[in-house]
């Protein structure tokens, strides 16, 4: 995957994972969920300093029912000695990297 957002998301059903161990790979929770479907995206947020996994990840599925087997048959499933927290996602992925306010640099006197 490129980095720059998957393509085509709309009507994708959207799967937080949390978690993680920070050596989990994108490849690795692809290869775990795609048992319930066709998994059409995986994210894993990194720090924006240290690039380090931020311990959870969103699996997205082309079709809500796969989403919502995978959900039930994985929360609680133990994966690189931890056990997963798997929920339907509240917020959708952001189109862009946050930025800075810049609030400060702006009021100059």
């Amino acid at each position: 995957m490129s980095g720059r957002g998957p393509p085509r998301i709309e009507g994708m059903t959207s799967l937080k994972v949390d978690n993680l161990t920070y050596r989990t790979t994108c490849e690795d929770l692809r290869r775990v969920f795609e048992k319930y479907g066709d998994v059409g995206d995986v994210y894993i947020p990194k720090d924006r300093f240290s690039r380090e996994s931020r311990g959870f990840a969103f699996v997205r599925f082309y079709d809500r029912r796969d989403g919502e087997d995978a959900m039930h048959a994985m929360d609680g499933r133990m994966m690189d000695g931890r056990e997963l927290r798997v929920q339907l996602a509240r917020y959708g992925r952001p189109d862009d990297p946050p930025r800075r306010s810049g609030r400060s640099s702006r009021r100059r006197r």
